[in-house]
């Protein structure tokens, strides 16, 4: 595997890795337990975004074009008062887990 990327944290890491899967190109994200050593002050350095060899090329080529474009995605607005579907299904499971573990009691 070689270091597609060097993230300065380990967040930058994991949406530049996410990035390259939705590419089709498999990453690692190498650092993630030696930057917890370090505390929560946030050392840069260890988080490093690894693809196979042959994936190398394609991959610095999505990474450059994340960088060029340097632009952040505007999250979607959202309705007041009106809860968003993640919220529903999340309190849907929830609901129904209490059920099913007041049951087996």
């Amino acid at each position: 595997m070689q270091i597609a990327y060097r993230a300065k944290d380990i967040t930058e890491a994991h949406i530049v890795a996410g990035l390259l899967n939705a590419s089709g190109i498999k990453t690692h994200v190498g650092g993630l337990y030696l930057q917890g050593a370090m505390g929560e002050i946030g050392a840069a350095g260890f988080s490093n975004v690894h693809v196979d060899d042959e994936d190398l090329y394609p991959a610095r080529q999505v990474i450059a074009e994340y960088e060029a474009n340097g632009q952040a995605v505007p999250a979607p607005e959202t309705v007041e008062g009106k809860p968003d579907s993640y919220a529903r299904w999340f309190l849907l499971t929830m609901a129904v887990l209490a059920l099913i573990w007041l049951n087996l009691r």
